[in-house]
């Protein structure tokens, strides 16, 4: 399985390390929980993070990285049938609870989560205290920059 993040290049190093969702919490974790959050494919990992910036100030520095998950490692799914009601949301801390077990069992060095942003897509979570993270092959980070006409100007309206 092949998955993708994109991040400001200050990031880049440690974009796998798990420490950005350690030091803030998301909608898969807490604080203090450490996941990497990578999706599918380029395009919804674009749009994932497209969604956190505002929307007249193009970033000029980010970079995407593709890293691949050997079929023999264990995979877990989260079904959208077994989500809470409102999932979606902006309450997020029954989300939280699921990715912090997911973590601390152990299950699994990545889980499988449905997009928000693309209904029908999947994000990909991925554990870094997992034994098997270090089989995930994670290339180098490649420059990478949105489409200008995805921006507007304040004073263009």
């Amino acid at each position: 399985m092949r998955v993708w993040r994109l991040c400001k290049a200050l990031h880049a190093a440690t974009a796998f390390s798990g420490e950005g969702a350690r030091l803030y919490s998301g909608r898969w974790n807490p604080a203090r929980i450490p996941m990497v959050y990578t999706s599918t494919s380029l395009a919804l990992a674009a749009l994932e993070f497209f969604v956190h910036l505002d929307p007249s100030v193009a970033p000029s520095d980010l970079v995407y990285t593709l890293a691949a998950i050997p079929r023999d490692l264990e995979r877990s799914r989260l079904a959208t049938g077994n989500l809470p009601l409102g999932w979606q949301g902006i309450e997020l801390a029954s989300l939280q609870e699921l990715g912090k077990e997911w973590v601390i069992s152990g299950r699994s060095v990545a889980l499988e989560v449905p997009s928000v942003v693309i209904e029908g897509d999947w994000n990909v979570l991925l554990n870094p205290a997992h034994p098997d993270f270090q089989k995930i092959r994670i290339e180098a980070p490649r420059p990478w920059s949105f489409d200008q006409r995805m921006f507007r100007r304040v004073e263009e309206g």
